[in-house]
């Protein structure tokens, strides 16, 4: 499992790819210098969990995009209730 990360975190990885989406990419070194860019975070290691956490929404876009999540259709589950 994953580091847990802070809703101060999310909220603010969301609003960067939210305001400048097409510069972030899934490289976490080029969203560490935008993050320092965008944000005053004082922290070295806030700035890497922002830009890492960037990274890996950014990631599971491109990943959403491509291929769309399977849905269960009603005929699936008939099987399952008789």
């Amino acid at each position: 499992m994953g580091r847990i990360k802070t809703m101060l975190v999310k909220n603010i990885a969301k609003k960067l790819i939210k305001v400048h989406a097409q510069e972030f990419t899934p490289e976490f070194g080029k969203n560490k210098e935008l993050v320092e860019k965008y944000t005053n975070v004082s922290s070295a290691k806030m700035r890497n969990v922002i830009a890492g956490y960037t990274a890996r929404l950014i990631k599971q876009k491109t990943i959403l995009e491509k291929e769309p999540r399977r849905r269960m259709h009603e005929e699936d589950l008939s099987k399952f209730y008789q």
